[in-house]
């Protein structure tokens, strides 16, 4: 395979942070659980993912990093859709973009790397603009839907640390995440009744773009772009995701949750602006 350039690889990043931006509206206009959407998509996803491993020549690799990794791509994709079922898109997606923080905590307490001032501050200020999403959504679903989404990001963030694993495969943890998708997923859809034209096309929608291209783009992109670069290339993600549920779906976003979304972007991006200003070393 050969290796994108710098700036190939930024783009193409920007462009799966595009298409995982459509996830919310495309989920919130299927009439089915969060779990048989899931199984749906990921089924649709790996078709195409298996395609391009064929015309790649890279069949899929199986370890034990690969296994974990595999597992969080599971959490993540399961755990987003089901908030997003739960909660609104916006609560949703921002709080899953929690993910850069749960990477500093789980350096510090896995490979005992000490978070410096900067760390524990957007710490900080990330989970205090969390704590503005439970004002906005204090019943029983909608703080369900919320801890989901958290977990959405913790999971996230565990994918984004297995990228530089030894034995790492980032396309192979893809697969198998998929195919635990699918296989848990499946049996929720045969239960489904309302197989309307809308939920279908967005079902194929969500199945090749916003999983199977998005996935195949990152996974490219992340070989030649520095993880500050990609966080705040795909802080796109968070702001266009509810922007698009609100104007096609006409859920409201209420005014915690907007100041709460507000804290969280802001809090993330300017960490990995100031991070990028440091010296290194």
């Amino acid at each position: 395979m050969n290796k994108p350039n710098a700036r190939t690889g930024t783009l193409c990043v920007f462009l799966a942070a595009l298409l995982y931006s459509i996830g919310g509206l495309c989920i919130k206009v299927i009439p089915w659980n969060g779990m048989a959407i899931n199984g749906g998509r990921t089924a649709i996803a790996l078709v195409v993912i298996g395609g391009y491993l064929a015309v790649i020549r890279h069949p899929p690799r199986f370890n034990r990093w690969i296994l974990l990794g595999s597992l969080c791509i599971f959490g993540t994709n399961a755990l987003y859709s089901v908030a997003n079922k739960l909660t609104t898109a916006a609560n949703t997606i921002v709080l899953q973009f929690t993910a850069p923080i749960f990477v500093i905590v789980f350096s510090a307490l896995f490979w005992h790397k000490k978070p410096q001032k900067l760390d524990l501050a957007a710490c900080a200020v990330v989970f205090g603009g969390v704590l503005f999403f439970f004002v906005d959504s204090l019943e029983a679903g909608g703080a369900l839907g919320n801890l989901l989404a958290i977990l959405s990001g913790a999971a996230y963030g565990g994918v984004f640390l297995l990228n530089d694993f030894p034995d790492a495969d980032a396309i192979s943890a893809v697969f198998w995440g998929d195919v635990l998708s699918a296989v848990t997923g499946l049996p929720f859809l045969l239960q489904e009744t309302q197989f309307t034209q809308t939920a279908l096309v967005s079902l194929v929608v969500l199945g090749v773009f916003q999983v199977a291209v998005a996935y195949i783009l990152l996974t490219i992109g992340l070989r030649t772009t520095p993880p500050v670069t990609a966080s705040l290339v795909s802080g796109i993600e968070p702001v266009l995701n509810p922007l698009l549920v609100a104007a096609f779906y006409g859920e409201r976003v209420g005014p915690f949750a907007l100041a709460g979304a507000a804290i969280v972007i802001c809090g993330v991006v300017g960490y990995n602006i100031l991070k990028k200003r440091q010296p290194a070393g």
